[in-house]
């Protein structure tokens, strides 16, 4: 493919193996190109500092430990944060859902398979009472047979960007646009709704700590791999720093 980092090659290989982790991304040839890429500036970045693991994955894990800190959350971050996000930290608070998922493969790539979300969703803001015949006609998920019922659900028991969507809605609501996550892209209706009672500051702190030691050394990792990836000679592809599931 031509690509090479800091002078030496990237064989058509490596990306061919990088590829199979992939299967799942809108481009999978773009995200495999850009992992193998910045796994090779990482990895030139250590050795130049002498770092060196049993691994490659060991080895960028000893870099970050050494080149990337942030300081430690004060109790009056926390509280600020808490009291911004007082709806995370509802212990009880529960919501019973249904769905449509539109499961990207590659015989049914992301914009046929939006093109179709699309339609159906018109379709149900037109007619919600088609949705139980609609997600066992369409939907990908075990859950089609049941017409897309998915019970009962809390806090933690979905991947983040479905979460944040599910206790927004209020109940009956059927959410307005697709929403697309590492499963595909899913059309969500709240049926029922239950608030839950807010957790003291004091039982969640240090969750809440966590939580933003987290967000901090994430800022600081993108920002670190973006310098590092502006310092490399980087032939045959344009990189983003950030845009890569080592990051995650």
């Amino acid at each position: 493919m031509g690509i090479a980092v800091n002078g030496i090659d990237v064989p058509d290989a490596e990306i061919e193996a990088e590829l199979a982790h992939h299967a799942g991304a809108g481009n999978p040839l773009k995200a495999a190109v850009h992992e193998v890429v910045l796994r090779r500036v990482l990895l030139a970045e250590a050795a130049r500092l002498g770092i060196a693991a049993a691994g490659d994955d060991d080895t960028i894990e000893a870099l970050f430990d050494r080149e990337v800190k942030v300081p430690q959350a004060d109790d009056a971050a926390c509280r600020r944060f808490y009291d911004a996000h007082r709806d995370r930290f509802a212990s009880g608070e529960m919501v019973e859902a249904r769905h449509i998922l539109f499961q990207v493969t590659p015989a049914a790539p992301l914009d046929l398979l939006r093109d179709t979300g699309e339609q159906i969703l018109a379709e149900l803001q037109a007619r919600p009472e088609r949705f139980d015949e609609l997600a066992r006609q369409y939907s990908n998920c075990p859950s089609g047979a049941v017409g897309g019922s998915l019970g009962q659900l809390s806090r933690g028991q979905c991947v983040p960007e479905f979460e944040a969507l599910l206790f927004r809605l209020r109940p009956g609501e059927l959410a307005g646009r697709l929403l697309e996550t590492r499963f595909g892209l899913h059309i969500v209706q709240v049926l029922r709704r239950e608030e839950g009672r807010v957790l003291p500051f004091e039982t969640v702190r240090g969750h809440v700590r966590d939580t933003l030691q987290r967000q901090s050394w994430q800022r600081a990792l993108h920002q670190y791999l973006h310098i590092l990836v502006g310092r490399a000679d980087i032939e045959g592809v344009a990189l983003g720093g950030a845009d890569s599931p080592l990051v995650q």
